[in-house]
């Protein structure tokens, strides 16, 4: 077993403690959230748990391979539910909770394990670890400090959780801790191979023709070192492309040479241009989105902003030109 990387006493009591718990994911989820917490779900219901996991948005097609994705439930569906714990899973802010916030009300207690540098600490109980390169590791720690028996479908939970999030281990969070937890999960046999053409290299018809629009829409900013595309409710419409089809996008413009920060600002149906900000280290982007009411990690955040979608990436775009500037 590993040393002991994090204070988890308070959290681990109170699993201990309770008899049903719910678990939430964060508003459009990712490998992370989606891995982690089907991670402690598996765990959980190993030792005798009643559990639930919550999501305002569907699971990806690609995590739906990952024991227990068919089970997540919107909040809608736990009305009259109550809980003794609820646990919330690199949610880094209650808005990042979308409408899984109503279930605070039905739960006893109120925890969080997050990594996320911008979290504000908002449950009752909290473990955040900024250094940590995906919450994944902590939900690993987590698992061990409850000895919870790891088995495949566990130990892909985790892969998942970790390996996204530090981009295939190629992102500059991916620690040393990250390969060795990964290294020890290799020993339940994970399908390398097929993870990573799922996670990291299949994508759908509707997927690729939505990447072209947003390559064809890319304009460049602060002599090329801020790349910004846009994609519209018609360009989704036309592809007949789903939200999470747009999730990593962004990152082909900080594959540019030269270019130092890039933006991707998508129309969504429910008002707001949901806006995907990258960097090259050393150079940040959560400040900027945390101006904007959003937050996440140095190098990769997000926020939200109302407008038209030429308004809305205009003026982030200009937010970002001049921290290029300073």
């Amino acid at each position: 077993m590993m040393m002991s990387k994090r204070n988890l006493t308070d959290i681990v009591s109170a699993i201990h403690a309770a008899k049903t718990i719910a678990l939430v994911s964060h508003v459009s989820p990712d490998g992370d959230t989606l891995g982690s917490a089907l991670a402690l779900r598996g765990g959980l219901e190993q030792l005798g748990k009643t559990v639930s996991h919550f999501c305002q948005d569907p699971v990806p097609r690609n995590l739906m391979m990952l024991k227990g994705a068919d089970l997540v439930r919107v909040p809608e569906s736990a009305a009259g539910e109550s809980f003794d714990l609820l646990l919330c899973v690199d949610v880094s802010d209650e808005k990042r909770m979308g409408s899984c916030v109503m279930l605070r009300q039905q739960a006893a207690v109120t925890a969080q394990i997050d990594h996320h540098g911008t979290n504000p600490m908002y449950m009752e109980r909290n473990v955040v670890d900024a250094a940590a390169s995906a919450t994944g590791l902590i939900a690993h720690e987590l698992l061990q400090a409850l000895s919870v028996q790891l088995n495949r479908d566990i130990a892909t939970c985790l892969y998942v959780a970790i390996s996204t999030d530090t981009g295939n281990f190629s992102y500059s969070n991916t620690t040393e801790e990250a390969f060795s937890v990964v290294s020890g999960l290799m020993a339940y046999g994970l399908p390398l191979a097929e993870l990573t053409r799922t996670l990291f290299r299949e994508r759908t018809k509707a997927a690729m023709l939505l990447l072209r629009r947003a390559l064809n829409s890319m304009t460049f900013y602060a002599d090329d070192r801020l790349a910004v595309m846009t994609l519209s409710l018609k360009d989704f419409e036309e592809c007949g492309a789903l939200p999470e089809n747009a999730d990593a996008i962004v990152n082909f413009g900080v594959e540019i040479q030269g270019v130092e920060m890039a933006l991707l600002a998508k129309e969504t149906a429910a008002g707001p241009i949901k806006m995907s900000l990258r960097a090259m280290a050393p150079r940040t982007v959560n400040d900027i989105a945390s101006a904007f009411g959003g937050g996440g990690h140095a190098q990769a955040s997000g926020c939200s902003v109302e407008g038209t979608l030429q308004q809305a990436a205009e003026l982030v775009a200009q937010a970002m030109v001049e921290a290029l500037n300073k």
